[in-house]
């Protein structure tokens, strides 16, 4: 079993270190918390068994990962690879992955550091979002695998089996494009969603009132936070752009055919887009 060190006690990290001890990978679960509120709360929680400073659990540990904010996920990481024992293996959780690959390419322990993404969460945060089984069934997604030492690969490889994961293999690029088709517009549909509904209930307040399942599915992930998720947006900015474009222009036809009566083509339209059913079984 390992010692694990996680830089980040929410939702992710929390439920990482739950998980992890429960399930025998770790011997150990070390804790660094942004503030004394979130340490005294992991720690209350059992999200960890201690929480030490950052250059501690760092030093101490066999395994590091990284489950903060993406707007110090690159220099967490470089200082992580400075401070860590050549053996150790780093991994981050992170929703972008371009521009952490490339940050630190040039490394002398480069190879330690197994670039991974996590597909799972919900629209809430904090240690008190964290709890078990978070990641059974979902996948997890390893990043240019053959940049990162054999040993390395494996050892991630093994977490995230024992997390119940499904593994899948891309380079950075490609996730970054993926992720922004499948995670990043899909938040980004739900806010402006949820932003609309809201400025049209300021004059007809029996809009909420009706709101049924299929509204508060879809509105679900502008309940997410805006600190996170404005960051995301700004680290994978070129690709969102991309895939919204042919978002925005799928939706304007569908508002063209509907003003032109063609429900024939809305039916057929729809009846494409049902194959999604074929793929999210």
């Amino acid at each position: 079993m390992k010692r694990v060190a996680i830089l980040g006690m929410g939702l992710i990290g929390g439920s990482v270190g739950i998980d992890l001890k429960k399930r025998g990978f770790a011997s150990e679960i070390i804790g660094v918390g942004r503030s004394q509120a979130n340490i005294d709360r992991a720690l209350e929680l059992g999200l960890a068994d201690k929480m030490l400073s950052k250059e501690e659990a760092v030093k101490n540990a066999d395994v590091i990962i990284l489950a903060v904010p993406v707007n110090i996920l690159i220099e967490e990481l470089k200082y992580v690879l400075d401070t860590m024992r050549p053996d150790a293996v780093v991994t981050d959780m992170g929703s972008t992955k371009s521009k952490m690959v490339d940050a630190v390419k040039s490394h002398p322990l480069r190879k330690r550091y197994v670039a991974s993404h996590p597909m799972a969460g919900t629209e809430f945060s904090g240690p008190n979002a964290a709890f078990s089984g978070l990641f059974d069934g979902k996948v997890a997604i390893i990043c240019d695998k053959k940049n990162s030492d054999e040993d390395a690969v494996e050892l991630i490889e093994e977490m995230y089996r024992v997390l119940g994961m499904k593994l899948l293999y891309m380079d950075a690029v490609a996730h970054d494009l993926h992720a922004a088709y499948v995670s990043h517009v899909s938040h980004i549909t739900s806010f402006v969603l949820g932003a609309t509904v809201l400025e049209k209930e300021k004059s007809e307040k029996a809009i909420l009132t009706m709101a049924g399942g299929g509204f508060e599915s879809t509105v679900r992930l502008a309940k997410s936070s805006p600190e996170m998720w404005s960051q995301i947006f700004e680290q994978n900015g070129q690709n969102i752009v991309e895939v919204l474009d042919t978002y925005i222009d799928k939706i304007t036809t569908f508002r063209d055919k509907i003003k032109e009566g063609d429900y024939e083509y809305l039916k057929q339209f729809m009846g494409a887009a049902n194959d999604i059913k074929r793929i999210l079984k």
